[in-house]
């Protein structure tokens, strides 16, 4: 795949929860940082104390390679019991439409449990795979296949995190 088209990972689990206890999951941003082997921690910017359309937060990532970086986040769609998107930016005053990625999570009902979607794309913000890209042409397709199957491997590992935390209670 190559950064032109608009790559991105989505996975979807079914989990034997209802609807209600996997939105309180997935709608509460410290969640997925209890799960993910990339975002370590989250934080609500700008005074909001939860999720809203508009609302910004930050994100802190590490990767097992040292590398550290934070960004901003701000709540593009929410849904309640039915869809959360936000914008990876790179702070608050980036213009709507502009995004480092777009990343979601939809809910379904499915009998007595619940269909989750997380996913995510890249937008049209430059990354460090676009640099590294330009300068190593020839590596576009190795590199972001690599990048997705490191997203989609944090993606299923959160998934499993809220599958596993929704079916404890």
């Amino acid at each position: 795949m190559r950064l032109s088209d608009g790559p991105g990972v989505t996975v979807e689990v079914n989990i034997p929860a209802r609807p209600e206890r996997v939105w309180e999951l997935v709608s509460d941003i410290s969640t997925s940082p209890r799960f993910s082997p990339e975002l370590q921690r989250t934080e609500w910017l700008e005074g909001a104390t939860g999720p809203m359309i508009g609302a910004h937060f930050a994100g802190h990532n590490a990767r097992p390679d040292g590398r550290r970086w934070q960004t901003v986040s701000r709540i593009t769609e929410y849904a309640p019991l039915h869809r959360f998107a936000w914008a990876v930016l790179p702070d608050v005053a980036t213009a709507p439409g502009d995004a480092f990625a777009h990343w979601h999570y939809e809910l379904r009902p499915d009998g007595a449990g619940t269909v989750l979607v997380h996913g995510m794309r890249l937008g049209n913000l430059r990354t460090p795979v676009h640099a590294f890209v330009e300068a190593h042409p020839e590596q576009e397709e190795a590199v972001v296949d690599a990048r997705l199957a490191s997203l989609r491997n944090g993606i299923e590992a959160v998934l499993g995190g809220v599958a596993a935390h929704a079916t404890r209670d």
